[in-house]
């Protein structure tokens, strides 16, 4: 089934079993988003809830739609149960395709029309995701488009937006991230309004591009292309240049303030905490609503195993791997586990040692550090299998000489939960490598042998024992 938008991608993993429907009423406040954080913490299914209490029956809401391998994979038009390894190859391939989009006169998202004094975020089903949140979150599985101020850069990316009130939203883009940088560089200085939209419920290879780890001046318009196979549609906005994808169900157009800000927060983020306290950020006015008819609201239950972690993790390791390769290092895999909310990778190297991790950690946290915890594994241990690496951690890393910290100040990631409410300030943290190989000068002959079916046994062995145990049915 071709996932050309949100409403065909919802009928594809229906019919893979991915997808549970429910007309009953269901609350919009933690009810909602409490079933769809059980699914995420059970790996189970996405839901769409037909029924939300207060909100007339056009009104939809969809959680987590992606919070699975087999979604992502059934989101890129690939079977549901292709394995892990081949769905990281698959995707790195595709990365390397760009497809430009087409811009169209009209669309989907253009059905409804909503502006000026018309405009009432509260008349979209926002749930509360969270007990202890700050407010009722917008943005949570989204598509934020902005643009520099000085050049023709346009940037996709997934920021979290909450209800201010009727008309403003506030959000948290960091200061290092693009749109964080589009703003504090270029509008800010100027004391020029920055037009944004929030786009809900576009095609999923344009939410996955936005979510990536993508280059600075990259176009993520042309990424999702090359992530779905086909140019995507896109149309300009109400009030503002800026084009949005045509089939999305929802876009939120508004301008950010260069010179006020908002309370926001706090909120439970992708690590899998409520990191930090009420904060400032930005505020933005919101200045025209558009959406299909019926349209369906997408939420994302952030926490332990949520859509983002998926995305970010699949393309943030194939970025790993491409940037350790231009630095040189014999790097084989990379995989990131969602279960690590994004603060974890697994790297494994055909050579290891001292100096190769050390290696590792200065090069990835070079600009800004997001991951604090590095393992690194020989090549003969399959970095998507965590019992593996758990096993390899745990007898190869020396207490000692395998740990390897680096610490930087200014570019740590604030939403670490391990950090205090003065270092997340600061943005100061560290990153650490756990060197799980052998020493690259131990002898053969004296370096231990895995007593596992691969290493201790003949290939003839290996191969007569795969066919009975075929044969028994197991």
């Amino acid at each position: 089934m071709d996932n050309k938008d949100f409403r065909s991608f919802l009928a594809a993993i229906d019919a893979s079993g991915d997808l549970v429907q429910i007309d009953d009423e269901v609350d919009w406040d933690q009810e909602l988003s409490g079933i769809g954080r059980l699914s995420c913490e059970k790996d189970g299914p996405a839901f769409l809830f037909n029924n939300v209490r207060d909100y007339a029956p056009e009104w939809r809401v969809a959680t987590n739609p992606i919070a699975t391998w087999r979604r992502l994979a059934v989101a890129l038009n690939l079977s549901a149960d292709i394995p892990l390894r081949e769905l990281y190859q698959v995707y790195a391939e595709r990365e390397k395709v760009m497809i430009p989009p087409k811009v169209v006169s009209d669309g989907p998202c253009k059905e409804v029309k909503i502006t000026g004094g018309d405009v009432n975020l509260f008349d979209l089903p926002v749930p509360m995701v969270h007990e202890g949140d700050g407010g009722r979150y917008l943005g949570t599985w989204d598509l934020v488009v902005s643009k520099d101020s000085d050049s023709d850069w346009v940037n996709w990316g997934m920021y979290r937006f909450m209800i201010h009130n009727e008309h403003i939203l506030t959000g948290y883009p960091r200061p290092t991230s693009h749109l964080g940088k589009m703003l504090l560089d270029g509008y800010v200085p100027k004391n020029r309004p920055m037009p944004i939209a929030i786009v809900i419920g576009a095609d999923l290879p344009s939410h996955i591009a936005a979510a990536a780890t993508f280059r600075i001046t990259g176009n993520e318009a042309e990424l999702a292309g090359g992530l779905g196979g086909r140019p995507i549609d896109l149309i300009k906005c109400e009030t503002s240049d800026l084009l949005v994808p045509a089939s999305a169900e929802i876009v939120v157009e508004a301008e950010v303030y260069p010179d006020r800000i908002a309370q926001e927060g706090p909120y439970g983020e992708y690590p899998g905490y409520r990191s930090g306290e009420m904060g400032n950020s930005l505020c933005a006015r919101v200045t025209a609503i558009t959406h299909r008819r019926d349209p369906i609201l997408t939420l994302d239950t952030t926490g332990f195993k949520d859509s983002s972690a998926t995305t970010t993790s699949i393309s943030g390791a194939i970025a790993i791997k491409r940037r350790l390769e231009k630095h040189g290092v014999p790097v084989v895999d990379v995989y990131i586990p969602p279960e690590s909310g994004v603060h974890l990778a697994v790297v494994s190297v055909k050579r290891g040692g001292s100096e190769i991790a050390q290696k590792v950690v200065e090069i990835l946290t070079a600009r800004r550090a997001l991951l604090s915890k590095i393992i690194i594994v020989d090549e003969d241990v399959d970095v998507f299998n965590m019992s593996a690496v758990i096993h390899a951690f745990a007898t190869k890393c020396h207490p000692d000489r395998g740990t390897h910290i680096h610490r930087y100040e200014g570019r740590a990631n604030a939403l670490t939960p391990a950090y205090s409410l003065d270092e997340r300030v600061s943005h100061s943290g560290a990153t650490v490598a756990f060197d799980s190989t052998w020493p690259p000068d131990w002898p053969r002959e004296t370096t231990p042998i895995r007593a596992t079916l691969d290493s201790m046994y003949s290939p003839e062995i290996q191969k007569l024992v795969t066919e009975r145990y075929k044969l028994l049915g197991l």
